[in-house]
């Protein structure tokens, strides 16, 4: 860092020597060694703070943003706190990792916690016993480091959190809050024999209500009187609580109140960590994906998503560290020409954006969403202030996670795309379906590992435009 330092003072005390001797110099060659000395000191900068410094320049208001925006339905309360110090507080003991769908005791929750902590990974899973959740949820509430934060059914605590501006159905009221467990840790944080390589966290609940979108129907029938330009969707994910009868019966009456509303109303759905490959397979084939015009999903959701609906690279497993972009691409790609909005067919989907901890990527059909440069970017930017809890990014807080190098697919001849700060945002395109990428500035410390996919969903549609067809 001094050498740096020293570096720049140095090439400022000889561009400020060339301006006395300006005068005795050919034009030509003044500016030539001005613009040498310059962009040296450009390079001089570290490359997260020329990110930062690019991002500043890129990020602008779209021409017409939203102006009201409905929110729904999957609606609780979070109560945020370290898994492993609850987990030791419920006197549960270090075990190998194993997923379950369900959890149905304490056993199952110490042994998908593990699971995901070794992989750095986030997941949410049902709790099945209300019981011997409540008993969990009590500890939870009265552990002196827990937090709640808000994250539908409307209890009392919940509305008591609510902003006086955000305007909430009578219809949604309900005697009792719902209770989300939100189980952080840290990278490099240790529970017996795993080891967290990345921070993140476990998410579960015993969560009925939204499990059965409970309020959907009286979200919809307010938009009349509402008269949104945006509507915003998630919850799916919670239906796996449900029996498959009763999942397969309700997600058909969410399509039908999906489909009422109006089509001049972009849907932006936001998707998270499911199980139910067949559930899946419904949501993207044929129920959901055709009805909304835009989705947000990490890397887990997406890998899922390809493996339930054989998509492609749908034979892996698992990611080993960070993404492969070509491979993330092509399985974006696939999603819009396959799923989205043709002439042919009859969809609304043509916006898709993907986040990972190292690079966010937005891709949408040609012709129907504007100023995503700036959208992928606000997205990123997000993602780096709120894991620091900074109002701006600090970059001594934040390093540079991504590949500096990548190819753009596996699946058809790619491109080789190197990184370069000065223009962090990276476009390409393939058969009428654009890319914009974007590194992240990863928080060395996070202070906050939940929501972060929210809020970069909320950034990034709050600086798109979408066209008017």
């Amino acid at each position: 860092m001094w050498q740096r330092s020293v570096c720049v003072g140095l090439l400022a005390l000889a561009l400020g020597y060339l301006c006395v001797l300006g005068p005795e110099l050919p034009p030509a060659a003044l500016r030539q060694l001005s613009a040498s000395l310059l962009g040296t000191l450009r390079r001089a900068r570290s490359l997260e703070a020329r990110t930062v410094a690019a991002w500043q320049a890129a990020i602008v208001r779209p021409a017409r943003g939203w102006a009201r925006v409905a929110v729904g339905v999957n609606a609780c309360v979070d109560v945020v706190l370290s898994g492993v110090k609850l987990l030791e507080a419920l006197g549960l003991e270090p075990s190998d990792g194993k997923d379950h769908a369900v959890l149905n005791s304490g056993q199952d929750l110490k042994e998908a916690f593990a699971h995901f902590m070794e992989r750095g990974a986030a997941a949410e899973r049902f709790f099945s016993d209300a019981e011997a959740f409540q008993d969990i949820a009590r500890t939870a509430s009265e552990h002196p480091a827990a937090q709640i934060l808000l994250c539908g059914p409307v209890g009392p605590k919940l509305h008591e959190l609510l902003d006086d501006n955000v305007v909430v159905p009578p219809e949604s009221m309900q005697e009792r809050d719902e209770f989300h467990l939100i189980l952080e840790y840290q990278a490099g944080e240790q529970w017996g024999r795993v080891r967290a390589p990345a921070a993140n966290r476990f998410i579960f609940s015993h969560d009925l209500s939204n499990g059965a979108l409970n309020m959907l129907e009286v979200f919809v029938s307010s938009l009349d009187e509402f008269q949104p330009d945006l509507v915003v969707l998630s919850g799916l994910h919670m239906m796996e609580g449900q029996s498959k009868e009763m999942r397969q019966r309700r997600l058909m009456e969410a399509v039908a109140s999906i489909s009422d509303i109006p089509t001049d109303i972009p849907i932006h759905l936001e998707l998270a960590s499911m199980t139910d490959q067949d559930f899946m397979s419904n949501i993207v084939h044929q129920q959901v994906f055709p009805l909304v015009n835009s989705i947000g999903l990490n890397e887990q959701e997406l890998l899922f998503l390809t493996q339930s609906a054989s998509g492609p690279h749908a034979s892996l497993a698992s990611w080993s560290g960070i993404p492969d972009v070509g491979v993330v691409s092509d399985i974006l790609f696939w999603i819009l020409k396959e799923h989205g909005k043709t002439a042919a067919r009859a969809s609304d989907l043509t916006r898709i954006h993907f986040h990972t901890l190292a690079y966010h990527i937005l891709v949408t059909v040609d012709g129907h969403w504007g100023n995503q440069a700036a959208a992928v970017a606000a997205g990123a930017r997000a993602a780096g202030t709120q894991a620091c809890a900074t109002d701006t990014i600090d970059t001594t807080k934040v390093f540079l996670k991504a590949p500096l190098e990548f190819v753009t697919s596996h699946t058809e001849a790619p491109s080789k795309i190197s990184l370069n700060p000065d223009e962090p945002v990276v476009q390409w395109h393939r058969e009428g379906i654009s890319f914009h990428f974007t590194p992240v500035l990863v928080c060395k410390d996070p202070v906050r590992t939940v929501g972060l996919g929210d809020a970069i969903s909320a950034e990034g549609l709050l600086y798109s435009e979408a066209y008017p067809q």
